[in-house]
């Protein structure tokens, strides 16, 4: 059976108090970010943490970021994913931050939005050599987000590939 525990007074006015300062450095952190990025959006992570979706695009590459809205903007966001355009496809080289946290299925989501935005059909990747000491966590997330995988575990590399319907 499904139960919820119950927070008490301090539960709740702790929660409170880290969303109000959430929102507060939300707006500040928006106002620095837009001078350097196009700000996309906010969203929330697994975690209950607020972040502000961004991009850079320069039309051969598009890096999509997320900074918290727990820590001052200074340059830099604590996730990113960095694709190009590729023919009829946006080709993911790169996702950067740490793991579990729901970090990249955000980035995935408005990099589908991107790829739609752009009647881009396809979107594709590779799995290298480098990630294979956590290949099955890869193989999870991109699953998860409807991606064909395709794995050759004896030279140790793979392919990704979402199709829009």
């Amino acid at each position: 059976m499904f139960t919820v525990k119950e927070k008490n007074r301090q539960e709740l006015e702790e929660e409170l108090n880290d969303l109000e300062f959430q929102i507060y450095r939300m707006q500040e952190n928006m106002k620095d970010l837009s001078k350097d990025a196009k700000v996309l959006g906010i969203d929330q992570s697994k975690h209950d943490e607020w972040m502000i979706v961004s991009s850079i695009d320069d039309g051969q590459t598009c890096k999509i970021m997320l900074t918290d809205c727990k820590t001052a903007y200074r340059g830099k966001g604590c996730f990113s994913l960095v694709a190009s355009y590729k023919d009829d496809a946006i080709h993911i080289g790169d996702i950067k931050g740490p793991p579990n946290h729901g970090f990249g299925s955000i980035c995935m989501k408005y990099l589908k939005d991107i790829a739609r935005d752009h009647n881009i059909p396809k979107v594709t990747g590779d799995i290298a050599k480098r990630d294979w000491n956590h290949v099955d966590r890869l193989i999870h997330f991109y699953e998860k987000h409807h991606f064909k995988v395709c794995i050759d575990h004896d030279t140790q590399s793979g392919s990704i590939k979402w199709v829009d319907l």
